[in-house]
């Protein structure tokens, strides 16, 4: 278990400054995005957790300016959580909720947050295809959610992340750490679309697949790959294929698309799950 640093975004520090105005010696709070609570003590200066950190209140300050941005305390001071990536030219940011964090990625954030938080939409595509047993294949870490709710049933999880910026990530994110302390998620860098070849025939039950957006990894969406998922997922398997709203004007013409791209690889039957935002795709 790697020590736990202390993650703080404007959802944190709002009852710190409210504990302030009313004048109070304590005030409660999360130390890691909502995982636990701790109490701390209220300063002319800033506020002390139990550790004995210290936050003043200029760089708590910052922190509520801030609803797109995490902030890791180090020595005393706050820094964002963000990456830019040299591999992709991207930049890379933990973004709070009022549950668990999501990623931004060159703009684009990673999970659903409108009326849902990004565990709930997480459960949601796993849900589509239970049970998830057997050795399981998560084509796009990201934070790790989706491997880490896999890997609580399934005897093994491999997953694929293109960016060493957003495994950076995740590994200042405290909904992330099972990712790191799993012994049954297997962790691999490189482009899913290169790595999958590489796995033999039928070796996974199960398959999530949740590319980013179509106009950042379009050959994730394409028919070649579909057919090494196809290959690789073992006879009886079901893969989940997360598109987008369905209810959009783009994300429906790339459902469409993406449908009948599946059918080609030879999945036998594929059904929307519109509230998981994806498709089953049946071998």
């Amino acid at each position: 278990m790697r020590e736990a640093s202390i993650v703080l975004s404007y959802v944190q520090v709002a009852p710190l400054f409210e504990a302030r105005q009313k004048g109070l010696d304590v005030a409660e709070t999360s130390p890691d995005l909502g995982l636990t609570r701790v109490m701390v003590t209220i300063t002319a200066e800033g506020v002390v957790f139990p550790g004995g950190e210290r936050v003043d209140w200029q760089n708590l300050e910052k922190i509520r300016k801030s609803e797109v941005n995490c902030f890791i305390v180090e020595d005393n001071m706050v820094r964002s959580i963000q990456v830019f990536s040299e591999y992709t030219n991207r930049v890379c940011s933990l973004m709070p909720t009022k549950g668990a964090p999501s990623m931004l990625i060159a703009g684009f954030v990673m999970h659903r947050i409108k009326d849902i938080d990004p565990m709930q939409d997480t459960l949601r595509k796993i849900a589509s295809i239970k049970p998830v047993v057997g050795r399981v294949l998560d084509t796009a870490t990201g934070l790790g959610y989706t491997a880490i709710e896999a890997a609580k049933t399934a005897e093994q999880v491999v997953t694929i992340e293109l960016d060493p910026g957003a495994q950076e990530i995740a590994r200042l994110n405290p909904w992330s750490q099972p990712l790191f302390d799993n012994p049954k998620i297997e962790q691999i860098i490189g482009d899913a679309y290169e790595v999958v070849q590489t796995f033999e025939d039928e070796s996974f039950a199960r398959i999530i697949h949740d590319p980013p957006t179509f106009s950042l990894a379009g050959e994730l969406y394409s028919g070649a790959f579909y057919r090494q998922l196809y290959r690789v997922l073992k006879r009886g398997g079901r893969l989940f294929h997360y598109i987008g709203d369905p209810s959009s004007k783009a994300s429906g013409g790339v459902t469409r698309g993406a449908l009948r791209r599946l059918q080609e690889a030879g999945f036998t039957r594929v059904v929307r799950k519109p509230e998981a935002f994806g498709v089953v795709a049946y071998k």
